[in-house]
C-alpha cells in the first residue's frame, strides 16, 4: 500500500498523462519527489531515432531544479494503462545518478507498490564514477529528535549499504518529509552479538542489550552471527 507522499506522485503524473494529446509522440508521464518534498514532473519523447523516456525527462528536470538527490519516482502511461515499470536503460540510469531511489511498480491484480531501485537490479552492472551529489541514507522519523539533538550518531544496518561521504539523512513518515545534512565518518562490519555498550549508548540507547532488542524491531530475523554495518555520522550546515 502506497503513503500519501507516493499517492501524490501517482496522481500528479496521471493529471499529466490525461492532459496530454491523443498522439504517439507523449504518451507517458512521470513525477518524482526529492529529499525537500518537491516535485518534478515530465513526459517521454517518443522518435524513430529514439527519444527519451518520461523517467529521464524528471532527472533532467530535477537537475535543473537543483533539486539533488530523488526519493521516489511513477511513471503513468495513456489510455488507462496505470502505473508502468521503468524499462532497462531507466532503471540503469536511475541506478548510476540517483541509487538511493525508491521506484513505484505496478503489482498483479491492479495494485501497486513501491520497492527500492536497487532491488530490481540485482547484480547490476555499476559505472565507473559513482553517483554524484550526497547519498540518501533512510531513517525511522521517530529517530529525528535524538539525530538532530546530536545523541544519536551512528547507524547500525543489515543489508542495507552506507557507504562514506556527504549524505542526506530522510525522515519520511508518509506524508511529510524533512532532512538533515550529514558526513559519513565510517562504516564498520561486526558481528550482531559483538555491538557493546559504546555502541548503545553512540544510538542513545543504555546497554547493549537495548540495542540488539531496538535492531530486532527493524530486523526481526536477526542472529548473533550475523553481519551488521555500524555507519558513524556527524551533522553538516547545508
Amino acid at each position: 500500500m502506497l503513503e500519501n507522499n507516493e499517492r501524490r506522485l501517482v496522481t500528479a503524473a496521471e493529471a499529466i498523462v490525461r492532459s496530454l494529446p491523443d498522439d504517439d509522440t507523449h504518451t507517458v508521464a512521470s513525477a518524482a519527489m526529492d529529499t525537500q518534498g518537491n516535485v518534478h514532473t515530465g513526459v517521454n519523447v517518443f522518435h524513430f531515432t529514439g527519444g527519451p523516456c518520461a523517467e529521464l525527462v524528471v532527472i533532467a528536470a530535477a537537475a535543473q531544479a537543483l533539486a539533488g538527490p530523488l526519493v521516489t519516482i511513477v511513471a503513468v502511461g495513456d489510455r488507462d494503462r496505470g502505473v508502468l515499470a521503468p524499462c532497462g536503460r531507466c532503471r540503469q540510469v536511475l541506478l548510476d545518478l540517483h541509487p538511493d531511489v525508491a521506484v513505484i511498480l505496478p503489482l498483479p491484480g491492479g495494485d501497486v507498490t513501491a520497492e527500492p531501485l536497487r532491488d530490481l537490479l540485482p547484480r547490476s552492472y555499476s559505472a565507473p564514477e559513482p553517483a554524484f551529489g550526497p547519498r540518501i541514507v533512510y531513517f525511522n522519523p521517530r529517530y529525528y529528535d535524538s539525530i538532530a539533538s546530536g545523541q544519536k550518531t551512528i547507524t547500525i544496518r543489515h543489508h542495507d549499504p552506507v557507504q562514506t561521504g556527504s549524505a542526506v539523512l530522510v525522515f519520511d513518515d508518509g506524508d511529510t518529509i524533512r532532512r538533515l545534512n550529514a558526513k559519513i565518518e565510517s562504516v564498520e562490519s561486526r558481528r550482531f552479538d559483538h555491538l557493546s555498550n559504546d555502541d548503545a549508548r553512540q544510538e542513545d540507547l543504555p546497554d547493549a542489550d537495548a540495542l540488539r532488542g531496538a535492531l530486532r524491531t527493524h530486523y526481526p530475523d536477526l542472529e548473533g552471527h550475523d553481519v551488521v554495518d555500524v555507519a558513524t555520522f556527524h551533522l553538516v550546515t547545508a
